[in-house]
């Protein structure tokens, strides 16, 4: 058995359904360690065990998204979509899902935020406008303003001089958190995290007819950024980054591969997350139309020729 199911389900395996020990294995090169896993698992078979009704094959599908080291969040949405997808189609019992349809059950925004291209080509996120200025000059795509201060005057003048180095170039410039100054200095696009989706507002961003990119790591927060119809989805981690904290676990190329195929259909998709050049060959099969790097371009011995190297693999347009 795949070691890392092993590992989510310490000693608790020979505990499960049969329908989630084989759903699992089915399906295990979407597996990652995931720290919780154990606890997640213990907690469900314990709640199972104690109640009077008999565990429902969306149960043992749970479990099996608990095995292979899904969120705690993401399990659940799992186990629902499968059974609307083995609803219309009984003889397909351990297919993973992967229609939208059976994964969604709320309502989407009624008006989308501006179009982007469906590849965004190379995305590099940089930290100042410094920064910013270079990669237009080497005519990177797709950029992004990640600057971090407590400072209001010195994030306004970061961002002022962002914009004013990609206006009027070939780079699309987004503003990373900073939405209303991007809206009032006139950014191309903001990009948010799930964190900051809380207390934005997308109305006004929409009606201001920039762009709109949300990062997600995993199904549900895939729904939740969804029903905003942003302009593109950023997914990942899909490696291991020590760039920020990561809500998440690495995901891993597989399961970019069905996130993609998910999505891919209704918004222009970003791999994101400690991609270097080598593991493009992983990243690009899986049918997303832009990555995202950081340290690739910024820490590489000589950043314009290592962009231009990325920009021939992951080119931009319609």
């Amino acid at each position: 058995m795949n070691a890392l199911l092993q590992r989510n389900t310490q000693g608790l395996w020979d505990q499960l359904p049969t329908l989630a020990q084989d759903m699992a294995l089915a399906h295990e090169e979407l597996a990652i360690a995931h720290p919780h896993a154990p606890a997640w698992t213990q907690a469900l078979v314990r709640d199972l065990s104690a109640s009077s009704t008999q565990p429902t094959d969306a149960h043992a599908v749970e479990l099996a998204a608990l095995a292979l080291g899904f969120e705690r969040e993401d399990a659940p949405l799992i186990a629902q979509a499968w059974v609307k997808q083995q609803a219309r189609d009984p003889a397909q019992r351990l297919a993973w899902p992967s229609e939208l349809a059976d994964f969604e059950t709320q309502a989407w925004a009624n008006a989308a935020h501006a179009p982007c291209p469906w590849r965004l080509g190379l995305y590099v996120v940089a930290p100042s406008a410094d920064w910013i200025a270079r990669l237009v000059d080497m005519g990177v795509p797709t950029v992004q303003l990640r600057f971090k201060s407590d400072d209001p005057k010195a994030i306004e003048h970061e961002v002022r001089q962002a914009i004013a180095h990609a206006r009027g170039s070939q780079s699309q410039l987004y503003i990373n958190d900073f939405w209303q100054l991007a809206i009032e200095h006139g950014a191309h696009g903001i990009h948010l995290g799930q964190e900051d989706m809380g207390t934005a507002d997308f109305e006004a961003i929409q009606a201001s007819g920039l762009r709109l990119g949300l990062s997600t790591h995993g199904y549900g927060e895939m729904l939740r950024a969804a029903r905003h119809r942003p302009s593109y989805l950023a997914l990942g981690a899909v490696y291991a980054t020590n760039l920020k904290v990561m809500p998440t676990q690495p995901q891993g190329p597989k399961r970019l591969a069905r996130y993609a195929a998910l999505m891919q259909a209704h918004f222009p998709l970003v791999a994101i997350g400690g991609i270097d050049y080598p593991r493009l060959d992983e990243v690009l099969p899986s049918g997303v139309g832009s990555v995202a790097a950081v340290r690739a371009i910024l820490q590489a011995s000589d950043p314009a020729q290592e962009a231009r190297r990325w920009m021939q693999r992951c080119p931009a347009g319609q």
